[in-house]
């Protein structure tokens, strides 16, 4: 029954843990937060140049040698307990990926310095002691990022997903365990559509910043707004695929700029950017959502409080991701849901698909 209530608490968002279950799930995970030492020698094999993504993937992939689900069903596990050896290692994975991620953070940015685990702080909190980044208010910054990115993209699921989430599913499907799941995730996750763009913003502001200079009026933003858009280039962090309105995570980290770093001059353009992207995106026609999404502020956070490694980014982002995903893995397995298989086509749609793009 505690696992569970544990379980549940991580999956659903109209369910609130008491104190105790928090404490409970925050023991747990400290006493799993161990690496083997052949998962950092797997990550120093790799180029220093690797993006961060990579070492990410590879750190994982490492941690799947002692997958408990991987020998419960060699072993021969009845499918109905299927969900308890995925449980064991979803909970093992989501307590390692702040300290491999740590690790290489330190290894590729900070020559190699790695700072150990202090089992006083929080899930949040630790993640960012690990890096290097001790101020009350950057570890306040890591809860909200961690706790923004698992609810509404892992765990609110919409339309079947996004990619890394269905990808976890779609692979977990196949009763890979949640190492090899979670890892497939994350090469969707890398992607320049889907988490890439935390980078991508805070590079594009930097650049509005370099041509145009942090006082740039509002026509002069207008037109280099304008000026992305006819290079063929969308602009970073607006028009959400599903999402019809203002991200509310967006809204959710306006207000935690508002508190605690309201006159930074980045922070300051992208509130001017919220006032002017939308109306062009609009007059485009072709954007169902002109609005700005998650990815239009948290960079520029990351590099107030001295994050300012931009290719790092996508890894909060998947940090963040592995208690929605795991969640969701543990639960397929509760409910016994089936390998999906795609719907297949045949040549003779594509040619009548084919000519009925080309005559409209």
């Amino acid at each position: 029954m505690t696992r569970i209530l544990w379980v549940t608490s991580l999956l659903d968002p109209d369910e609130v843990p008491c104190k105790e279950q928090v404490d409970a799930l925050s023991r747990e995970l400290r006493d799993r937060a161990t690496v083997p030492n052949y998962v950092f020698k797997a990550i120093d094999a790799l180029s220093i140049t690797a993006h961060p993504m990579t070492e990410f993937v590879t750190s994982v992939m490492a941690l799947q040698v002692q997958s408990e689900f991987q020998k419960e069903y060699e072993k021969g596990i009845h499918k109905s307990k299927y969900w308890e050896p995925m449980y064991e290692d979803s909970l093992s994975l989501i307590a390692c990926v702040p300290i491999v991620a740590s690790y290489f953070y330190r290894r590729t940015y900070k020559d190699g310095k790695v700072i150990p685990v202090n089992n006083s702080l929080d899930y949040g909190g630790n993640f960012s002691h690990m890096m290097g980044f001790d101020s009350p208010q950057m570890q306040e910054l890591m809860r909200l990022y961690v706790t923004i990115h698992r609810y509404i993209f892992c765990l609110m699921d919409r339309e079947g997903g996004n990619v890394s989430a269905h990808t976890g599913h779609l692979v977990a499907s196949a009763l890979s365990d949640p190492h090899l799941s979670f890892a497939a995730a994350l090469n969707g996750l890398a992607g320049p559509l889907h988490g890439l763009p935390n980078q991508e913003v805070l590079l594009w502001i930097k650049t509005v910043v370099e041509e145009c200079g942090e006082n740039i009026t509002t026509e002069q933003l207008k037109d280099y707004v304008w000026k992305t858009l006819n290079s063929g280039k969308p602009v970073p962090g607006f028009g959400h695929g599903v999402l019809r309105k203002t991200d509310p995570r967006y809204t959710c980290q306006r207000e935690f700029a508002l508190k605690h770093l309201p006159d930074d001059p980045l922070f300051q353009l992208v509130f001017k950017l919220y006032e002017v992207v939308p109306p062009i995106l609009t007059e485009l026609g072709k954007v169902k959502n002109p609005w700005p999404a998650v990815d239009a502020h948290s960079g520029v956070f990351l590099n107030y409080y001295g994050l300012t490694e931009a290719r790092y980014y996508t890894v909060l982002f998947g940090v963040s991701r592995s208690i929605g995903i795991c969640s969701q893995l543990t639960w397929d397995r509760t409910l016994g849901l089936p390998l999906e298989r795609p719907k297949s086509v045949t040549m003779g749609w594509l040619e009548n698909h084919c000519k009925k793009a080309a005559s409209s």
